[in-house]
């Protein structure tokens, strides 16, 4: 832990959604590719986890909760969306293994045209793709 931060809603849910006084702190040399690198390994996980598992999954006690491709299909967007806050767009229905090159390259970079400092981005990307990967996980059995 670096710090604390005043939350909301969103953090109260347990993701991080308020960027600290740490994320705007300059990327020392290399920084930027091992960060990239760590939220690429997140992909990596995700990617077998929404493979392996059954199309429908099972749902929440009161039935409610998304199915798999649903819940891949958020993702994708999310991550489009966490690119333009890194600086870049990639347009709707871009094959996913190019709108990532295209969010990692970016990052690689420091996201210099961003509206949220890259730590930031990588942070709460990373930790939205592991959060449904693991829900996948768990609603597969």
């Amino acid at each position: 832990m670096v710090g604390h931060v005043t939350g909301n809603a969103i953090t109260d849910f347990g993701a991080p959604d308020v960027p600290g006084p740490w994320d705007d702190e300059p990327l020392e040399p290399g920084e930027a590719d091992r960060l990239t690198g760590l939220l690429e390994a997140c992909w990596e996980y995700f990617d077998p986890v929404v493979a392996a598992a059954p199309e429908v999954l099972r749902k929440g006690p009161r039935g409610g909760g998304r199915d798999r491709d649903q819940i891949a299909d958020h993702v994708r967007g999310a991550e489009r969306a966490f690119g333009r806050k890194a600086g870049t767009r990639v347009p709707p229905r871009t094959p996913w293994s190019e709108q990532r090159s295209a969010i990692a390259a970016v990052l690689r970079s420091g996201a210099p045209g961003g509206t949220w400092p890259t730590r930031y981005v990588i942070n709460r990307a990373a930790w939205h793709v592991l959060d449904h990967a693991w829900e996948i996980e768990d609603k597969s059995s």
